[in-house]
This record gives C-alpha cells, structure tokens and sequence, in this order.
C-alpha cells in the first residue's frame, strides 16, 4: 500500500476462483478483506488475521447490509466494495425457463444491485466499487443469451451508477474478464450446450491461437491486479469504465 492505513476491501464470492485470487491480492498489500460467500474458505498464505469471513447469501439485500456494517463496525471504514459472484451457463434460448432466466438474473446482476446499495448505505461516501463484469458483457455468443444478457446489465448499470455516485466520490468500474480457467468455468464448459463440446484443454487452447493477440489468455491473477489498481490513488480519475482484460481478444 502507499500509506500506512490498512484498507477495508469487501468481496462477494472471495473464497474461490477469481475472488480468492482478489482476496489473495489485497491480503498480499496487507489490507483487511472481509469475504462474503456461502460456503467456508480454506486459505492457506499472508496475512491470515486481515481475513475475516461473512457466510451470506449474495442475491439478497439484507446478506449484503450485514456484511457491510460488519466490516464498518470492525475496521471503522470501507474502501472498496467488490460484487464477484456470478454464475455460467450455456443454454439455447428454446430450453430457456423461467426460472433459469430468474436465476441468471439474481446472481449476476440483482447481486450487483444489492451490493452496491449496501456499499453505499454503511460507507456513504469516498470509497470505490468494482463489479467482475465479462467480456460477455460486450458481445454475445451462442447458447450464452442469458449470461450474456446479465453481463451487458452490470456493464450498463456500472456506466450509470458512476454519473448517479460521483458526487459522492464514489467510484464505479467493471472488470471484463474473457475465458478465466476456473473451476467454475471449467464445469460451466462440461456442459453439451458450451462452445467446448466437451474438450476443455483443447478448447482453451485452439480459442488463444484463433481469437487472443498474444496468443494466450488472461488469469485469475491478472484480474485481481487490476481490481487492486482500480482501488489505488493512482486511479483517482477513472470511473464508469468496463475495462476488458483479454490479451486482445477484443480490441477496443
């Protein structure tokens, strides 16, 4: 860090994926980092006594209030506010249900909402929020409509809760990963309805050499790097911004 003051970072689903590698992060530059998840975390690194786990449920509102006040009332101050969890999964549109669309929408986009609003309710003002968008966000796919729907959703709702937060100080960006190789991922691409067809390895690789300019593909670390720079004073001035972290699959 470049004080001496140890940062309050809250994240959403920080206990696997690419929110463990956020958490691993900002424990790394010895801030406190409260995880809310519904299932426990095992971590295993520095730093261990800045952690403090939250069970929650993050499609609800009141989940989120709650471990927003605990990390205020524990640390007196709130800096970032991550919204990580999200869910994928191919389906094509005439095997789309109500509830599958319901579902989607929860966890990918009304998670979002809700902790946004509890950030901003317990830390009022002067903080930062980051929201792990996608890079579907931005263009669709095949069999991808409802993921793709939620993420283009938190991509708008970032660009227009930066306008309606600034004043407050309060910035709001999305990070916009392309295929991060997670183990919810891989179990996502398992499925017969994913561009995958069962072949993950083989998949990852012939979509680096076909689509990535430097022939490779983003990871969970380089992810957290940049949420850990989107929280720094060197980013004072960037807010509302859906930034793709894709070795140039999709240049903008």
């Amino acid at each position: 860090m470049h004080d001496n003051i140890k940062k309050t970072i809250i994240i959403t689903g920080g206990n696997k994926g690419i929110g463990l590698a956020i958490t691993r992060k900002y424990l790394k530059e010895n801030c406190k980092v409260f995880v809310g998840a519904r299932s426990k975390m095992s971590y295993k690194g520095p730093n261990k006594k800045n952690l403090y786990f939250v069970k929650m449920n993050a499609e609800n509102y009141k989940s989120h209030l709650k471990l927003a006040k605990i990390a205020k009332k524990k640390t007196k101050r709130l800096d970032v506010y991550i919204n990580n969890v999200g869910h994928s999964e191919w389906k094509p549109i005439n095997l789309i249900t109500n509830q599958f669309l319901n579902k989607m929408i929860s966890i990918n986009l009304k998670s979002v909402f809700w902790g946004t609003k509890a950030a901003t309710v317990i830390g009022k003002k002067n903080f930062s929020i980051i929201n792990i968008s996608s890079i579907a966000g931005k263009r669709g796919s095949a069999n991808n409509s409802t993921y793709c729907a939620s993420k283009f959703a938190v991509n708008g709702v970032t660009q227009s809760l930066a306008k309606e937060l600034g004043e407050k100080n309060i910035r709001v960006n999305a990070i916009c990963p392309v295929l991060i190789k997670t183990e919810g991922l891989v179990k996502a691409l398992n499925n017969k309805f994913s561009p995958a067809n069962k072949n993950i390895n083989k998949f990852f690789k012939e979509f680096s050499k076909q689509n990535s300019a430097l022939k490779r593909l983003p990871t969970s670390d380089d992810i957290a790097s940049m949420c850990y720079y989107l929280s720094q004073e060197e980013s004072a001035s960037i807010t509302g911004q859906c930034i793709n972290i894709d070795c140039g699959v999709f240049p903008q």
